[in-house]
Formats: structure tokens, sequence, C-alpha cells
């Protein structure tokens, strides 16, 4: 049952996704066109089917009175709905679309679901009533399943094998299930949604295969008939068939009500030559059970392509990429194995140099497995920013780039909230309250959010940028002076650095608390979610103009080239992505400031520099800066050099978290970001420049 339901939830949050995303699209154009209608009906239905299967009856409800009202919108087409009525509609589908996902998160977090949706179901009903008495009462056949068979062929049914339902389409298929499989009703719901993916007019028999699992003994004994209208029809449905498992045999009949009957009868065996009635299979079905024919007649009757892609459970995954580092640190301690050390090795050396490109392949194509594109995190902000429109009543539109961008799936899951407080804010506090003050500003009226992602080696920029009225640094500092948080004389803050106290903890510049924000819970738990994936926040703002929140993330935090460094007889790891140059210099060329700091002129600017082994207190006999090596380095806005012994050469590198225990002496924050195993065998400590360039400034 367990793999059962995370399989429900997938494919439910799957579908709530897309519905999601089709919702959104078609209230953008204030209509919904057919091919809408028909994929809500389908989503719906798909959910009613696959909530019933799993007893979730609160879901079922609601998404069987959605099925309905959609059912007879398809009927009646969207004409028949006026304008008000259309308004009416979407902000009843999002209510809805709420319900279903509450309900769903309840289940995700192992809660009893809601005993009372009587008020949701009265809206929809109460909706559907109010369409069907404006634009005529809806067809008798009203129901969204397949048309159900008559009294005489329910009866019918149950005659001998050889007995086929009363229909008047020309043509049935029986199928039969492979004995033991167990569950053969809901096996048959799944042939009859294959079937209603592809808007195919069919019967079946038993017709309420999806609801009520007494059926799968009448299944087992009689079959389950699929009823159709043409031999076009059933050569497709046959391809269908082939693709669906745990199927015995099936057999094309024709209706004996009509003509006299004749059958050809199919299994999973090499299939004979074919008779008139029967479709002809491009290729033989594989011989053993349980295996997919070959859909080529299928394809050519437009059955849809199976795509070639499974589900695979995140941890798998996880455990993927630990062996895949394993490997690599494994690898590194063969080829620099002191052992080895001044021997000519040539056969051995071009070994290693084949091993270093198959483990470099490996390692690329585990994390390519675990990249997902940012589109979905994306998309879910158009919902946050409809919802922030209607209650603010703001005109405001967002505008998606690069949604095609991967990072790693853990990181995804990890940005979504940050990304969704920075474009609440955006909206809340960027976009001014009136299209009045828009346009006196000379702006466009309607209010622009802009979220996109590019990539840049090593990392990912996310930005979420608007045109509203932008950041008042004065009232910032101010506010920040009134809460006793400044550090230093308020004259003294640069620009940067008073944007920067948005994100201190409690921090907010709002007086009222309202729905959105007010709370002084926001951007500091924004900065933390971010730092915490490895990632960096800025803000800057142009008073008047706009706003630019900028998110900095790497693509993976699993593996990472790095360069080692030695400062006596410690060993360090800085991220390549980091390092902008590494010089030697003479000692004349060292500045001090007015603070008595030495800087140092790199590319027409001055640099600080940070001796590491004063940092850490590291005894070392290298302390002249012309014997070491500075390392230029940069992290977001800030950038100096760092004075260390030597290199000792680029080097790809696990990254392993520091243990728990270590967090009580804030090992983080003094520049330690984690640690690998070099090859060697020594532990190097990897370097977080962000972090070590402030642990210095607080320390001197």
């Amino acid at each position: 049952m367990d793999n059962m339901l995370e399989m429900y939830l997938y494919e439910t949050n799957t579908l709530m996704e897309q519905l999601d995303e089709l919702l959104i699209e078609a209230e953008k154009n204030s209509d919904f066109t057919t091919n809408d209608v028909n994929e809500i009906f389908r989503i719906m239905h798909t959910i009613k089917g696959s909530s019933a299967m799993m007893e979730f009856s609160t879901l079922m409800e609601i998404a069987h009175h959605i099925e309905d009202l959609f059912f007879y919108i398809r009927e009646n087409g969207m004409d028949s709905l006026d304008e008000s009525h259309k308004n009416d509609l979407f902000n009843l589908m999002f209510q809805s679309t709420d319900a279903l996902r509450g309900e769903v998160e309840k289940i995700e977090n192992d809660e009893p679901l809601s005993t009372n949706i009587d008020s949701i179901i009265a809206n929809i009903n109460s909706f559907l009533e109010k369409i069907s008495s404006s634009g005529g009462a809806p067809s008798a056949d009203s129901s969204p399943a397949a048309p159900p068979a008559d009294k005489d062929a329910i009866a019918a049914i149950n005659q001998e094998l050889a007995g086929c339902p009363d229909s008047k389409l020309p043509f049935f298929i029986r199928v039969h299930f492979e004995e033991g499989s167990g569950m053969e009703n809901l096996r048959a719901f799944m042939i009859i949604t294959a079937l209603r993916d592809i808007d195919m007019h069919f019967e079946c028999y038993p017709p309420d295969v999806e609801t009520n699992s007494d059926t799968a003994e009448t299944i087992v004994s009689n079959g389950f008939f699929v009823a159709l209208s043409s031999q076009e029809d059933v050569d497709t449905a046959v391809g269908i068939l082939k693709e669906q498992n745990s199927i015995k045999t099936y057999e094309v009949i024709e209706n004996v009500h009509a003509k006299p009957k004749k059958v050809q009868k199919k299994d999973n065996a090499p299939a004979p030559a074919a008779e008139k009635s029967a479709p002809a299979p491009a290729a033989p079905a594989p011989a053993e059970a349980g295996q997919k024919g070959t859909p080529a007649p299928a394809a050519a009757h437009g059955t849809p392509v199976k795509q070639s892609l499974i589900s695979v459970n995140l941890s798998k995954l996880d455990s993927l990429v630990a062996v895949v580092g394993e490997i690599v640190i494994t690898e590194s301690m063969v080829t620099s194995c002191p052992d080895l050390q001044n021997l000519k090795l040539d056969n051995f050396m071009k070994s290693a140099r084949q091993l270093r490109k198959l483990t470099d392949d490996l390692q690329d194509i585990a994390m390519s497995l675990r990249m997902v594109p940012v589109s979905g995190t994306f998309q879910k902000m158009n919902r946050v920013v409809r919802d922030m429109k209607k209650k603010l009543n703001k005109d405001v539109r967002l505008v998606l780039e690069g949604e095609n961008t991967e990072v790693d799936k853990t990181i995804v899951d990890s940005i979504s909230d940050p990304i969704m407080h920075i474009v609440r804010n955006s909206v809340d506090h960027g976009i001014e309250a009136t299209r009045e003050e828009r346009i006196a500003a000379g702006k466009d009226p309607q209010g622009k959010v802009v979220l996109s992602a590019t990539h840049t080696g090593s990392e990912v920029i996310i930005t979420v940028t608007d045109d509203g009225r932008g950041m008042d640094t004065k009232a910032i500092l101010a506010k920040a002076e009134r809460n006793g948080i400044l550090t230093k004389p308020a004259s003294e803050y640069s620009k940067k650095e008073i944007l920067s106290l948005l994100m201190i903890p409690g921090f907010s510049t709002n007086e009222a608390v309202t729905e959105f924000s007010g709370r002084g819970v926001g951007m500091d738990v924004v900065k933390k979610n971010v730092e915490a994936v490895g990632g960096t926040i800025s803000i800057s703002s142009e008073f008047g103009q706009g706003s630019v929140t900028t998110l900095k993330i790497p693509l993976t935090m699993a593996i990472t080239d790095g360069m080692e460094i030695s400062v006596g007889k410690s060993l360090f790891t800085i991220p390549i992505a980091n390092i902008r140059q590494s010089l030697k210099i003479q000692k004349e060329e060292v500045i001090l400031d007015a603070g008595g700091n030495e800087i140092v002129k790199c590319l027409g600017e001055f640099y600080p520099i940070i001796r590491l082994h004063e940092l850490y207190n590291i005894e070392t006999e290298k302390t002249n800066i012309e014997d070491g090596i500075l390392i230029w380095v940069e992290a977001t806005d800030k950038s100096f050099c760092l004075f260390v012994d030597e290199l000792l050469g680029e080097q790809q590198v696990v990254v392993k978290p520091l243990p728990s225990y270590l967090n009580n002496f804030n090992i983080k924050n003094s520049g330690i970001g984690g640690c690998t195993l070099l090859g060697d065998g020594n532990i190097s400590l990897i370097l977080d420049i962000g972090n070590l360039y402030a642990a210095y400034h607080n320390q001197y």
C-alpha cells in the first residue's frame, strides 16, 4: 500500500499542477477552449477514479462533482455561459482545486481527511443548477461515466462465456486477465482510462468497474467487454490493449444481435495469420506473458506513443550519487597512492586517465538524473500572483523567463518557499497600490514582476524583478535605527548595506500586519533557506523605479571542482567557482588602508588581503607575502584576496557535511562549509568564501 500511496500522491500532485497551469492560462484568455474543458474533465475523472481506489472519499466526491459540471459544459459548450458565469466558474474552480490540494496535503502529512465538504459540494451544485436553468436543462445522459448498459445487458453479462452483452454497437472486444492477477475491476478501469484519453466512443460491461469492487468476480468469470462502433476503433483499441499489463487473452467479436458471430482469439503467443474479421497486427505479440506487444498498428491509428520514461524514488538517486562520490574518492586514492610516487608506470597512467574519464562520465550521468527544470516551481508563482491580484485589487502580471533551466531536485524543493516569499513581497510591497499612482509616475498602468533563471557555469542565477515603487533606503535606515539593530553610525552605511538590513531577523518595514506581510518573519528566513543549499541572496533597488532580488544557487551540492591549498600543515579546498585568479606579488605592492589593513591592486581595483593563517591561528613558516601566494576570490558582492602557503592543484571533491555536534561551535559562520576526503586519506576543509569574509570582519 505504501507504494500505491506514493504513486497516487505523485500522479495526483502532477495532475493538480497541470490543472493550475491550465486554469491560469484560461483565465488570462477569459475563456475555456474545447481542449481545456476536455482536459479538466479527464483530470477530474482520473482523480475521482484513483481516489475511489484508495478509498479517499472526500477527494473522490469533490472530483466527481467537478466532473459532472464539466460534462454539462462539454455537452452544451462554453457558449452556453455568459461572462458573469465564466468569472464565477474560474473562482469556483480555484476554490475547488484549493480544497483538493488541501486534502492531498492532509494525506501527505498523515492527517485525517475532512469530514464536512458540504459547502464545496453545494457551491458546485448550485453553479451547475444556475447555468443549467439559464441555458437549458442538462441532457439526460449527464453522467460522465461511460454509457451504462441497460438491464438486459447487465443480465446478459451473467450468461454463459459465449454470451455477449446487449449493445447496438457492431463490435465487442472481450478481455480476460491473467489468473491470480487480482483487482481485475481496476485493471479494467485502466483500459477504460486509456480509451477515454483518445476520446473514443465505446461502451463497457460491467459499466461500474471503477466504483464497484464486486465486478472483479464477474470479470474473472465472463471477461471484461468493450463495445465499439467501427473496425477502425477496434484496431486502435487492440493497439492500446497490447500496451496493458496482465492481459492473458482478448477476442474480437461481431455483435450477435446484428450479424452472425465471428470470433478471432488472441493471446500472448505468436499470432497466426489474421482473419478478415480481426485486426491485423503489424508484428506478432511477444511470447513471454506480461510483455507489451509491438504498438505499430496502434500508432497507425493515432494511439499515443508510449513515453520511454520511468519514475524513480529520490532516495535511490541519493544512494546512487553517494556511491558515485565514493568511486570518485577511491579513484583519487588509487591514482594518488604514495607507493606509486616517482615510478615510471606508463601503462598504469594510461589506464588511470581512462578511469578518470569514465568516472567523470559516470558522475555527469548520475548528476543529470537528479536535475529537474525550475518550471514546476515557477508555474506555481502564477497562482500566487493571481490570488494576490484579486485580494489586493492590483493590476499586475507575472513574466516567466528561463523556465527550462535545470537544478538539482533537492535544491529546487528547497528554494520554492523563498521564491514564493520574494514574489509576494514584490506584489505586496513593490507594485503601487493603484493604476493612477503608476500613471502619475510615468509607468505602464499594469505592474510587472519578472521571474527569471539563467545558467552561469556551476550555478543558477534566479532573479525577481519588479517595476514598482522601489525601496526607500532612508525609511529602512530609520526603522533599523529605531529597532536598535545598527552596528555603526547611520551615516556610515552604504546603500547596499542598508538594503542588506532587510534580511536581519525580525526586521519589517510594514507597520500593520496583513495577510501577506508585516509579521517580521520574512527575508531573514529566505536568506537562511537559500544559504542552507549553498546559495546567496542580494537585493538592489532604485527608489521609484523598482527592485531586483537575486539568488545564486549551486547546480548541485554533492560533487564540486575545487582547488586544494595548504596553510602550514592544514589543507583547505576552495570551490573553483569562487576563484578569479592566483598571483604572486612583491612586498612593495601591498598597501595599508586607513584602518591599517592590507590591500592590493588587481585589474585597477583595490581588494583586501586576508591571511588565512592569522584568521585560523595556524602555525606556518610562510608569513612573508613574497613566499606564499595570493588567491583572488569572490562570492556575490564580496571580493578579496586570500594569502596561503601554496596551491596543491585542482581536484574533483565529494562534499561531506560536517557532524551536527560541530554546529555548537558556529563552524559555518567561521567560513567552513564542509569537508572532503582526499586521495591520500587526508581530510580537507572546504572554505565558504562568503562566510569567511564575514568572519574576518567580525574578528578584526
